[in-house]
């Protein structure tokens, strides 16, 4: 056995000790996706989506084969770098969800998506020791999708101050009610909860407190705190159960937060470039300090390693 040193490069994400942390990003990842689409250079935006968009299966032109393979191979990608952008999460997941009837309009987001990422390239996961809990921030979107008007699940799991797990998805069924929607969510927030607690007493880590999750929704918060089995719950009678469970059990805290506070909510929906910005710093994904920054080895602008731009390919603009 050889002792290497301090992981620096591994399955295209780089990690990079600094003096009170450590800084984990995917440029190099990110710059080779950029050749791969053509696009360096492009112009930068400051958020992957544009606040209140919803996309849809039927706005827009359809793409042809060469388009729609391009499309898959560069969302595929993208889904690789959210091991370290947690904000590109609801963006990239929202891309996904067409695979299959791709349009013109899903074309748009996509170089939206990726010009994001030209101005934000260097940008990472910070990780630091902090105090041992666990707080989970949990957020639906009722009735996003346009298509069939399914809601949208979106959390974000900090252990002390660093964010360890974050999930966005669609969910499977359709919500009656945005209460349903958002206790649809708190389930799955418990069950991470729950797994990422047995995951720490198994390498002898205990928590100073039980996993707590935060929610926006007076709603449900009224429904986990009620004991009464209620008409409202049963459509939603195993996750009504299985929550109250690991309340009863203490395994978890269920706390209200205030919409404004909520950090998931960049997990859920479109939202306004200064809001997505903050969130996405109390996220922790962050630039590298400047002795790190173009570390990648390769300048993004230099015009002697820029390729034709998407923007000059006839592709749908």
């Amino acid at each position: 056995m050889k002792d290497l040193g301090d992981l620096s490069y591994f399955l295209g994400m780089e990690a990079h000790r600094i003096s009170n942390g450590l800084n984990q990003r995917q440029s190099k990842y990110i710059l080779d996706l950029f050749y791969r689409a053509s696009m360096i250079g492009a112009k930068p935006y400051a958020a992957p989506s544009v606040s209140g968009t919803k996309l849809s299966s039927f706005e827009g032109s359809s793409l042809s084969e060469t388009e729609t393979i391009t499309y898959r191979q560069l969302v595929g990608g993208l889904q690789y770098c959210t091991l370290t952008r947690p904000d590109l999460a609801y963006s990239v997941n929202q891309l996904f969800q067409f695979m299959h009837s791709l349009t013109t309009s899903h074309w748009i987001a996509l170089k939206r998506v990726l010009r994001y990422l030209e101005g934000s390239v260097d940008h990472g996961l910070f990780y630091s020791k902090g105090k041992s809990q666990l707080n989970i921030y949990s957020d639906s979107d009722w009735a996003r999708n346009p298509d069939n008007r399914c809601s949208t699940t979106g959390y974000d799991v900090f252990f002390g101050s660093c964010l360890v797990s974050w999930f966005a998805r669609k969910q499977s069924v359709v919500s009656r009610s945005s209460i349903e929607a958002e206790y649809q969510t708190l389930s799955y927030a418990t069950a991470e909860a729950y797994w990422i607690r047995m995951l720490l007493q198994e390498l002898h880590l205990s928590l100073s407190t039980p996993p707590t999750i935060w929610c926006d929704d007076i709603g449900a918060l009224s429904l986990v705190s009620n004991p009464i089995y209620h008409a409202r719950t049963k459509y939603i009678e195993i996750d009504f159960h299985f929550i109250r469970e690991k309340m009863l059990n203490k395994d978890i805290i269920i706390r209200f937060i205030s919409t404004i506070d909520q950090i998931a909510d960049v997990s859920t929906k479109g939202i306004s470039t200064s809001r997505f910005t903050t969130l996405r710093d109390k996220l922790l994904v962050i630039p590298p300090p400047n002795s790190l920054r173009g570390a990648v080895g390769v300048n993004p602008h230099d015009s002697a390693c820029k390729p034709e731009s998407l923007a000059d390919k006839d592709f749908p603009q």
